[in-house]
């Protein structure tokens, strides 16, 4: 098949996912198109099946406060699907790429082109649910040819908040087994760490929903029982907070701030535990990363981290806020050495099992399979 893909370029998951998804599509066979502002950051152009397209906004005195970047997507889109004959269009994230996509099928009529969107979390529960964008996103959702959410709880939610009623298929992120396989002799998490320091680690785009916070002062309770360093790896708006927050409590030396990396295996490898205290998560696919490294992850009991970490097998959950739980698990777990790693272990087991690469991209090809049909008119 000829596939379009459309995704925003970052670090955050809806890129990470359509990044890998483009290269598992092209290492099978099919021949993907990448089209997004930026060249995606983890994308590999070293297979002759995959191409990108940059989408340039011009730049115009009158478009200088507002660049119509929806319109010059949707414009890279018929470009690419005319020009390469592309069957399915696939895209992640509702706004702008859903809008952007319909209105390229409908412009490259009556060229058959199917529009399938993937719906991330923030889409539909932030973005989505602004009443700036609520209506032209549940119109691009609706008007797709197929729908999936990377999560149960993201499908209820879109239905509620947004009133959708078409059918929306779960289709849950996924990793590479063989990718955490070969970081397994890696230092990973070690290489930052002093003699006999326990690493702990946390991944985000440190947005105020992630509660950062929360993952020092957990720290800061479990350093007082145990030599530990906790790695800090992502960027964003509450970094400085953050930082600011390790000067007061007197922390700067025992954690680490890294940044943010294109193939987090390089970090999660070796480390110890991985908390995600955020106040709401669509999937958490930083905590599948994690589970698929043999990391138990510490978390909260929300969105759709429960479809991922088991509470009492590689992981524990709690509510929002509750630091002391957090900590009296993560110090239960590096006080116990054993049940640290058969969680570990346990964790590497569910992300292969349940969200391992192959039967997860081929529910998408036979999606693409089945709307592709009905664009043409069978």
């Amino acid at each position: 098949m000829r596939i379009g893909i459309s995704c925003y370029p970052t670090y955050g998951g809806s890129g990470i996912v359509a990044t890998e998804l483009a290269m598992a599509l092209a290492d099978g066979g099919d021949e993907v198109h990448v089209i997004s502002y930026a060249l995606p950051s983890r994308l590999s152009l070293n297979s002759s099946r995959i191409f990108f397209h940059q989408v340039v906004t011009p730049t115009y005195p009158l478009f200088a406060e507002y660049p119509p970047y929806s319109l010059a997507l949707s414009t890279k889109m018929v470009e690419v699907a005319r020009h390469q004959q592309l069957d399915v269009l696939h895209v992640h994230y509702a706004i702008p790429n859903a809008v952007s996509a319909v209105m390229a099928r409908q412009i490259v009529a009556p060229h058959p082109l199917a529009v399938v969107t993937t719906l991330h979390g923030t889409d539909v529960t932030l973005v989505g649910n602004d009443p700036a964008y609520l209506e032209t996103t549940r119109w691009g959702i609706v008007q797709s040819d197929a729908v999936t959410a990377v999560s149960e709880s993201l499908r209820q939610t879109t239905m509620q908040q947004l009133g959708i009623r078409n059918h929306i298929d779960v289709v849950p992120n996924f990793i590479d087994p063989s990718r955490y396989e070969q970081a397994k002799g890696l230092p990973g998490a070690r290489k930052w760490a002093k003699p006999g320091e326990r690493t702990l680690v946390h991944i985000s785009n440190f947005r105020p929903l992630k509660r950062v916070i929360d993952v020092v002062d957990v720290f800061l309770r479990l350093r007082s029982r145990f030599p530990c360093r906790l790695l800090m790896v992502g960027d964003g708006p509450e970094r400085g907070r953050v930082e600011q927050h390790c000067r007061d409590t007197d922390a700067c030396n025992s954690i680490t701030f890294i940044g943010s990396l294109p193939l987090i295996e390089e970090v999660l490898v070796g480390a110890d535990l991985f908390f995600l205290p955020s106040e709401t998560e669509s999937f958490g696919l930083a905590a599948l990363e994690a589970l698929s490294c043999e990391v138990p992850v510490i978390a909260t009991a929300v969105g759709g981290l429960p479809e991922v970490v088991v509470h009492g097998e590689n992981g524990f959950l709690h509510p929002v806020g509750d630091v002391e739980g957090m900590a009296g698990s993560a110090a239960m777990l590096l006080a116990d050495e054993p049940m640290r790693k058969a969680f570990g272990e346990a964790g590497r087991r569910r992300a292969v099992e349940v969200f391992g690469q192959g039967p997860i991209v081929a529910r998408y090809r036979s999606i693409y399979e089945r709307v592709a049909e009905q664009a043409r008119g069978g």
